[in-house]
Formats: C-alpha cells, sequence, structure tokens
C-alpha cells in the first residue's frame, strides 16, 4: 500500500463492545495508509489508537473487501468486531440489512437484527497444517502447559481454559504462548472460564496488538472449542472484559451477534 503524503486519510473510529478499530474507506480511488502511516495512527499516545485498522477495498463479487491490520502494523486474516463495524457501516450506507463481505476467510454474511449485527465467520479450521501448527499434535491437548486447544478462524487461537479468567495471568502468559514455536504465525490466546453449559468468560490477549477487550475470531475459536470437550451447546453467551456476544456453531458456520458503536471521525494528516 501507498499513500501520497500531500492527501489527508478520513477515517472512522468504531468499537464492539470496546474492541476498538480505526475503518479506512478505500474503495475507488481513495487514498489508503501504508504500513508507517498503520503504526503511527495506531499509537495510542501519539496517533489515534486502535486494536486494529479496518481497511475497506472495492471487490467485484461481493459488497466489499476488508483487510485488517494489527497495531504493530502485521496483517490478521480475520476480526469479527471489526466485520461487524464494517458491515453496520455499509448497510446504512446502502439503507440495507444484510451484505456479504470478503476477507481473507472468504465471503462472509452479515446482517442486521435490530440493534445488532451478526455475522457468519465460516467453519472453524480444524487442520492441524492449516491453522498453523508446526506439526500435527491433539488439537484439543496441545503440549503446552495447561493443554489447551487450538482453533483456526481465518487467523490462529490458542484457548486456554482456567479457574478463573478474572485472575488470569494473561499479561505474563499471553505473549508467552503468542511466540511458543508451536505456533509458526503466533497466536491469539484465549483464557476461558466455564460457567454453565451455556455461558462462558473470556478474556484475551491478542498477537500483535496485546490484552484486547473483547476479541470476534477468538470467539468463536471459544465456542468451537468449548463444545468440541463437551463443556458447552452449539449456542452459547461469551462475557468479554466489553460485554457480551452471542456464539452460534451452525451447519453452515460459526454466527457471531453482538453490538457495535461510533466513537468519531476525523481526517490524519501525519
Amino acid at each position: 500500500m501507498t499513500q501520497d503524503a500531500s492527501i489527508s486519510l478520513p477515517f472512522l473510529k468504531m468499537h464492539g463492545l470496546g474492541n476498538d478499530f480505526v475503518v479506512i474507506d478505500g474503495r475507488g480511488a481513495r487514498a489508503v495508509p501504508d504500513i508507517a502511516t498503520i503504526r503511527a495512527m495506531g499509537d495510542r499516545h501519539r496517533g489515534v489508537g486502535f486494536d486494529q485498522l479496518a481497511l475497506i477495498l472495492d471487490d467485484d463479487a461481493t459488497d466489499a473487501q476488508v483487510r485488517f491490520y494489527n497495531t504493530d502494523g502485521s496483517e490478521a486474516g480475520a476480526c469479527g468486531n471489526a466485520t461487524r463495524c464494517v458491515a453496520d457501516l455499509l448497510m446504512r450506507e446502502a439503507d440495507a440489512t444484510s451484505l456479504v463481505l470478503r476477507t481473507e476467510r472468504g465471503a462472509l454474511p452479515c446482517e442486521r437484527s435490530g440493534d445488532l449485527i451478526r455475522v457468519n465467520m465460516g467453519q472453524p479450521v480444524e487442520d492441524w497444517a492449516q491453522i498453523p501448527l508446526s506439526r500435527d499434535v491433539s488439537l484439543d491437548a496441545l503440549p503446552l502447559p495447561g493443554a489447551p486447544s487450538a482453533v483456526g478462524m481465518g487467523n490462529p487461537h490458542c484457548v486456554l481454559f482456567v479457574e478463573d479468567a478474572d485472575s488470569a495471568p494473561i499479561a505474563e502468559v499471553g505473549p508467552r504462548l503468542e511466540h511458543d514455536p508451536l505456533y509458526p504465525e503466533r497466536t491469539n490466546v484465549e483464557f476461558v472460564q466455564v460457567l454453565d453449559r451455556n455461558t462462558l468468560r473470556q478474556r484475551t490477549w491478542e498477537r500483535g496488538a496485546g490484552i484486547t477487550l473483547a476479541c470476534g475470531s477468538g470467539a468463536c475459536a471459544v465456542a468451537v472449542a468449548a463444545h468440541r470437550r463437551g463443556l458447552t451447546e452449539r449456542a452459547v453467551t461469551i462475557r468479554l472484559d466489553g460485554g457480551e456476544l452471542h456464539l452460534d456453531w451452525r451447519d453452515d458456520g460459526v454466527w457471531m451477534t453482538g453490538p457495535v458503536a461510533y466513537v468519531f471521525d476525523g481526517v490524519w494528516r501525519g
């Protein structure tokens, strides 16, 4: 990506359960940010600050393409809450109640349900080489402390079940698991407490971003891992630091439903 330094860059700030995003519309001939600009915008002290940046692009086969970037400039293959934010933005623009967005996960159907936005994040990746892991191991008993589960949702996840998510040492264990050699592309790490067969408590360490208030693709991975282990039903409510998401692992994919919010819009001139 390139950006003409003489062109201002309009953006929106949005969030889903406190999982916050800068959204940039790069459709048509609009300017898009380069990696250095993404890093500068992501700085919470000297820039705008975000967990991920969502870049909207033209797509011939769907309503739009969306690419996601972490604060360190690395690209994320999936971001469920940002997908819901972009879906809300474009549905309002088109006065529609449904649309399809293309991400690295493929074509993702999105719908409005009252004040909530839902997205089908697709079926989980359950092949070790495609998650990816560095070797063939049991996906629900990884050879790591706590025997976590591995799930792919367009990006890799390490789901660690704990007795008390609120007291889990996320800042210590999260980065260690993120960089473990078992995950050659690093991983998101979810710390999960089972409250009952329909309710989970989740806290998240995101690769390239650190501790976040919510993680949509992570919630999908948690729902899959919990059901695979026989701990929950296929439809669950997940309580994150920023609020609740509703997950339903159906025959056509993992549907995620939750709120989105607009914060402000601005123009980046850095």
